[in-house]
């Protein structure tokens, strides 16, 4: 098998704040037919292939996996639909129907659907990540117009505008021959230069109460953190591993087993490419306040300024990471997908020591990033309660 991996450089992040939602509508729309391939998928699955793809807030990533005999139909598909799509009405009325239909299911008739369009805002008022990769707003996707499609297509599909990842059963010199074949004759395209605006440093803490149709209170809390690049980054994941990854993380001994305070409650990082934020969620157990749970998640929060991890409790964290990370690059689908994130973000060879910088991570960096980010000045709360009946 061989996998094809195109990373585009463009998410959520580059739209227009009133034409939010484009980077996934054209997730979807790249799989409407192509200039030349009007049914993407069927000589595909008549190759024996599969494929799929996802967007976030950074980039848009499409991938396919094929028997390494059919590989040039991969690069033939692929190559198709970055020259151009088949822009039509009716491609667009299908797809645009399907993505205002997942914003209706994920957002407004799922509890809890509607927290990232809280949330975001109370942490951004200038970057856009103040909106989510679905949309700020069902109408800019309802409002869409071909020529709207058009100019982003064009302004953020291209060559250079874009990775591509080959790994699987191909050798260096045919996975470069066919690319140079397929890829080659498309050209550059005038690709707009980021230049978004950076976000001030948080004076004061950001707070918001909701009341909406749940079965239980639920607390959200968030703190800004680092972006990707930055080296506390990877102080930050350890943080959140040694807070909630697995049975002997702190929140699951002390704030559920120990002090039943929770049914559950996590913690992770956003991994965006710009500043991202921490992220806490947690359902109060039975009786609990809202008020409680967010004091014990303060204690928690505390006690990592107050004093350093064990050397046991964080070589466990990285123990952890460095099993995930090599059973995760056993697949090769998942090498191509990693191999374009991390030259995306500066080098591809870097996936190489990406273990070496979490074992670099020593219990008083943690304590000294945990002290600048886990300010209240520096955090947004959620109160998401149910409404009486």
């Amino acid at each position: 098998m061989v996998a094809l991996n195109i990373t585009y450089k463009v998410g959520a992040r580059d739209e227009d704040p009133e034409h939010t939602g484009f980077a996934h509508l054209f997730e979807h729309l790249m799989f409407g037919g192509s200039v030349n391939i009007p049914d993407y998928d069927a000589p595909l699955q008549l190759a024996g292939g599969e494929n799929n793809a996802w967007t976030n807030n950074d980039i848009t990533n499409y991938y396919l996996t094929v028997p390494r005999q059919n590989v040039e139909i991969g690069f033939w598909l692929e190559s198709d639909r970055m020259l151009s799509l088949d822009f039509s009405e009716r491609s667009l009325e299908v797809q645009r129907g399907v993505v205002m239909e997942e914003f209706k299911q994920r957002c407004l008739n799922q509890p809890y659907g509607d927290v990232g369009h809280l949330l975001r805002p109370l942490a951004y008022k200038r970057h856009p990540y103040q909106w989510p990769t679905i949309g700020k707003d069902l109408s800019h996707i309802a409002n869409a117009t071909l020529e709207d499609v058009k100019d982003f297509f064009f302004r953020f599909y291209a060559p250079n505008n874009a990775i591509l990842a080959v790994t699987g059963h191909i050798t260096f010199e045919d996975a470069m021959e066919l690319t140079e074949k397929w890829f080659g004759p498309i050209p550059r395209r005038n690709v707009p230069q980021r230049n978004l605006e950076r976000e001030v440093a948080q004076t004061e803490e950001q707070r918001m109460t909701v009341e909406r149709n749940v079965p239980i209170d639920s607390l959200f809390m968030a703190y800004h953190m680092c972006g990707h690049n930055d080296p506390d980054y990877y102080a930050f994941d350890i943080l959140s591993d040694v807070l909630s990854n697995g049975r002997s993380s702190r929140f699951n001994q002390r704030l559920i087993q120990e002090k039943q305070l929770f049914s559950s409650i996590d913690a992770y990082i956003s991994g965006t490419v710009d500043a991202g934020l921490f992220h806490i969620c947690g359902k109060p157990a039975a009786g609990v306040s809202l008020e409680q749970a967010e004091a014990a998640v303060r204690e928690e929060l505390d006690n990592l300024q107050q004093e350093l991890v064990d050397q046991e409790e964080l070589a466990k964290v990285k123990n952890k990471f460095e099993s995930t990370q090599i059973f995760g690059n056993i697949n090769y689908l998942n090498v191509a997908t990693n191999l374009a994130w991390f030259e995306l973000l500066g080098r591809a060879e870097d996936l190489e020591v990406e273990v070496d910088r979490y074992r670099a991570v020593t219990p008083a960096h943690l304590q000294a990033v945990a002290r600048t980010a886990f300010r209240k000045e520096n955090g947004v709360v959620l109160y998401y309660k149910k409404q009486d009946a």
